[in-house]
Formats: structure tokens, C-alpha cells, sequence
């Protein structure tokens, strides 16, 4: 989300893919996938370097799967990114020498700038934290919460609301779409509701728990 050069994902044991999508269930990070599995974790780390940075010279959306203690690579692909991220890694790989200043210009997106509008929270502001999630989407929102995608689509007009759901799905977008921010208590980075926001611009916070 940030263009961090760092590893970043999550790691649902005993699962498959659709497990992690659906957002039924909160993965495990990454961290804690290195203390389950170290030498599993340096292996992932050199392959997708390797990948990065020798093979198709861009940030790397990669899916695997652990069995019988061995590290096996599905797929990857060029990794989607929000605008801040893709102007970090553009700069960065510059940086680096792995692309060319034009190539860099040309990767990042000038219809998304707009997200560089985001609003966010004052760090210095004082602030009563009732409880703590994932920040799945970048930015900050205020509003009446609402619980289901039919009374967000509902009070359209009315002032901003804040979906607040235990997982998202597909048939819930016409409530997403509307709501000032999104909020759910299963999930992860890559959850449904996740994905969906960061693709709209959306605010959201997903494995949300109450301190």
C-alpha cells in the first residue's frame, strides 16, 4: 500500500486462495509466517528478488502455497498499487538502476494523483483509540455507521456513512460504492473488501478488534 521495498502479504495456513479472498477468515502476516517457517520465509524473499529485480524489473504480485514443509510459487504477476506506492517504487527503482527516468514517469498513473488528496488523521491531534485493524485502504473518514449495503444505499444524500460489516462480498457493492468509509472484522490486506476499496478510493479497516 505504502511502495515500501519490503515484503508484503499475508499467509493462511491450512487454506487455499479463496479462503484469503473471501475475507472469512484473518491470515497471518507475513512476520508471522518467518517465525513459523524462517528458512520457507528466506526462500520466498530471494525468489521474489530475483523476480523483481533480474526478471521483469517491477513490483511483484506473487501467490503461494506451503505443503509438506516446501515452498511452491503459483503465480505472480505486475503488482497493483496505489498512487503514493507507485510513485515511491518508480523513484525507488530509478534509484536502484533497474528502470529509466521515462520508464518511471510512464508507470505511474496520472488519473490516480487524485489520491494524494486523501484526507488523513493529524498525528498530533489527540485521539481515543476504541479499537484496532488493518489499513486496507489509505486515507480517513468520518459518518454514521450502517450495517448493511442497503441501508448505506439508502441514506444516499442524507450525510456520510461507514459500512461497517463482518466480511464484504460481491453482493454488497452497491453499499461500498456509496459509504464514506468501509469497515469489517474479518479480512486482511488482500480480503475482499480490501481489494474493492483500494480500488475505488475508498477508506477502509478490515480485521478491525476492539481493544
Amino acid at each position: 500500500a505504502t511502495g515500501q521495498g519490503v515484503l508484503y502479504g499475508e499467509y493462511l495456513p491450512n487454506a487455499q486462495g479463496e479462503d484469503v479472498v473471501s475475507g472469512v477468515r484473518t491470515p497471518l502476516s507475513l512476520d508471522e509466517f518467518k517465525e513459523l517457517h524462517p528458512q520457507l520465509h528466506n526462500q520466498l524473499l530471494a525468489i521474489v528478488d530475483k523476480l523483481e529485480k533480474h526478471v521483469f524489473f517491477d513490483m511483484q504480485d506473487v501467490e503461494f502455497t506451503v505443503e509438506n514443509g516446501k515452498l511452491f510459487m503459483l503465480q505472480c504477476r505486475n503488482g497493483k498499487r496505489t498512487a503514493p506506492a507507485a510513485v515511491r517504487i518508480a523513484v525507488e527503482m530509478v534509484r536502484e538502476g533497474l528502470i529509466t527516468e521515462r520508464e518511471a514517469l510512464l508507470r505511474v498513473d496520472a488519473d490516480k494523483m487524485s489520491f494524494f488528496l486523501h484526507p488523513s488523521i493529524d498525528p498530533a491531534a489527540d485521539k481515543t483509540v476504541l479499537a484496532k485493524g488493518l489499513a486496507a485502504s489509505p486515507g480517513a473518514a468520518t459518518g454514521r455507521c450502517v450495517f448493511t449495503p442497503d441501508e448505506a444505499a439508502g441514506e444516499v444524500g442524507t450525510g456520510p456513512v461507514i459500512l461497517v460489516r463482518r466480511e464484504t462480498s460481491p453482493e454488497d457493492i452497491h453499499g461500498m460504492k456509496v459509504a464514506s468509509g468501509i469497515l469489517t472484522e474479518l479480512g486482511g490486506m488482500t480480503s475482499h473488501a480490501a481489494v474493492v476499496a483500494r480500488g475505488m478510493g475508498v477508506c477502509a479497516v478490515t480485521g478491525c478488534k476492539v481493544r
